[in-house]
């Protein structure tokens, strides 16, 4: 299938190397890399908040620890998702088996979360206020560069970059793709709900919303414990949002995913379901592989 784990990342960016770790984990991109992974999340991390001699060390060893705890604990249950999959590859699929699918890699991303939340907490009342301005000026280049990719665009030019990113990804998964299948992408593009607009407010709202829980954490001397539950709302609120129309947006995406899963797979051929089946067993025998190397 063309199985969107990348579609069930960026669950909250401030950890966002939970969302480093699941990918790379799920994705199996290269073991090298999962294995570094503690070492590439600092330097992600320390872009967004450039962190001070204190900071450091403590940082770096909740990664490991971290990187630790998921090899040993998740590490085997993507293992039986990329088996799922695995046994669906070679037939047609639902809707409803391929939503299965996502909602239990989503369910992988808040275990994720979880495990991370008291380093997060003991990390977020340590930020002083030039880090979050620091933060702030990241957010501000993130958002330049949201702009520059998709709203200064046509909607033609919009459609025109999701088909390619969804060219990529199909044809590494599947193989060439024919006139047909090409046609299907099109298709689908053109007719999704997706707004890059929408994404767009709703990522500066999340933003408002963790710079002004940082600073409520810097002014009052936010005891971990209590930042530890105002982090874990706040990555609830992220995966399942509260009533309203960004979250009736939300589930109108998902669905849209996954019937074009399904409608998208069904449509490949026996040759390109057995790539995909050998690229998942790739995947599998890579972590398992990671998750043998403690």
């Amino acid at each position: 299938m063309r199985i969107s784990l990348i579609r069930c990342a960026k669950l909250a960016r401030i950890i966002g190397v939970l969302v480093l770790a699941s990918a790379l984990a799920a994705c199996s991109a290269v073991k090298l890399a999962y294995n570094n992974l503690p070492e590439v999340s600092y330097w992600w991390l320390d872009g967004y908040l450039d962190f001070d001699g204190a900071q450091t060390p403590r940082v770096r060893d909740e990664l490991d620890q971290l990187l630790a705890w998921h090899r040993q604990n998740e590490l085997p249950r993507i293992v039986g998702l990329l088996q799922k999959a695995q046994a669906l590859a070679p037939r047609d699929v639902t809707p409803g088996q391929t939503c299965e699918m996502v909602n239990e890699i989503r369910t992988r991303l808040l275990a994720l979360a979880e495990r991370a939340e008291p380093a997060g907490a003991e990390l977020a009342v340590s930020l002083t206020e030039s880090q979050l301005q620091q933060l702030e000026r990241k957010y501000t280049r993130i958002n330049a560069d949201y702009r520059k990719d998709w709203l200064d665009r046509s909607i033609e030019k919009q459609r025109e970059k999701r088909y390619e990113k969804f060219l990529e990804r199909s044809e590494d998964f599947y193989g060439r793709l024919d006139a047909e299948q090409r046609d299907l992408l099109k298709l689908q593009v053109a007719r999704s709900v997706f707004d890059p607009r929408e994404l767009d407010a709703e990522r500066k709202r999340r933003q408002r919303e963790a710079l002004t829980l940082l600073r409520r954490f810097n002014a009052q001397k936010t005891p971990p414990a209590d930042a530890q539950a105002a982090i874990h709302a706040y990555v609830l609120r992220i995966a399942d949002p509260p009533p309203g129309p960004w979250r009736d947006r939300q589930q109108a995406l998902q669905q849209e995913a996954c019937h074009d899963i399904a409608e998208f797979h069904n449509q490949t051929s026996a040759a390109q379901r057995d790539k995909a089946m050998r690229r998942l067993q790739s995947y599998e025998n890579d972590v398992r592989d990671l998750a043998a190397s403690q």
